[in-house]
């Protein structure tokens, strides 16, 4: 069974009222967190979770919402005395990118105190965490707009979408998207439960795009204030059905799946 806590539910427009998104998922003993942008630090103190309970970490892609506290992550785990080794879950083109980023952080190896396990991705090839626990990526477009623009560095614009699988339920996350044509990545699985982003899309291109799901629920995060207006004006209008099946996703929210 899935445990998701989300740790963060705001955009990438920092607000006193929600910190940059990420959540937490665990099944077993593996607690995976899903984004580290700024501040998550003290997002995790916040909603009561131990940085050491962390297991591991993976990447959707390098906007700053979503990486960038990795380093100030890590030295907390450093103070807190963590000796267990930490696994970051990243696309290959990008580990290299992680390693000098933490790097000219001034996080060596022979003085972190414990061990950084890197276990890169493919796209559409599935990542097994634990027996019961399976993560498969495809790439969605929402950094497809910048190829072209570096000539120099030959940067990657991997930005993935997610399909989480404990054996018995699939879970279709996806935080920053393109165009609403990136929620139909998984359309050839049968998904229970979907957690999508609300700032690059409208909520009724995000319904009419996942139509051909048969999900459970539908979790909304990743939300500016002006989205989440419109969602609670939206919502207003919804079917007793919907009322129960899309959920507005907010800080220190768990959901058992």
């Amino acid at each position: 069974m899935f445990e998701i806590k989300f740790i963060g539910t705001g955009s990438g427009k920092t607000t006193l009222s929600r910190n940059h998104s990420s959540f937490l998922i665990s099944v077993g003993k593996q607690n995976i967190l899903v984004d580290t942008g700024d501040g998550i630090s003290k997002a995790l103190v916040t909603q009561s979770v131990s940085v050491n309970a962390v297991t591991g970490i993976l990447i959707s892609h390098l906007h700053p919402d979503h990486y960038t506290g990795l380093a100030s992550l890590i030295v907390q785990m450093k103070m807190h005395g963590r000796a267990k080794p930490l696994q970051i879950f990243i696309h290959s083109s990008l580990v290299s990118v992680i390693e000098q980023f933490l790097y000219r952080s001034y996080l060596f190896k022979e003085r972190m105190g414990f061990e950084l396990v890197y276990s890169p991705f493919e796209l559409n090839e599935e990542l097994i965490v634990a027996d019961n626990f399976k993560i498969l990526a495809r790439k969605n477009s929402h950094l497809d707009e910048y190829e072209g623009l570096d000539a120099k560095e030959k940067l990657s614009f991997v930005c993935c979408s997610f399909l989480f699988s404990d054996g018995e339920r699939k879970i279709f996350y996806t935080g920053d998207i393109g165009s609403k044509k990136d929620m139909l990545l998984f359309e050839d699985h049968k998904t229970d439960v979907i957690i999508s982003e609300l700032t690059h899309i409208s909520l009724e291109d995000l319904l009419s795009s996942l139509s051909g799901y048969e999900a459970d629920k539908i979790i909304v995060t990743h939300l500016s204030e002006e989205t989440e207006k419109k969602f609670l004006q939206l919502s207003k209008s919804f079917t007793e059905d919907h009322k129960s099946a899309i959920i507005m996703a907010y800080d220190g929210l768990t959901v058992n799946l």
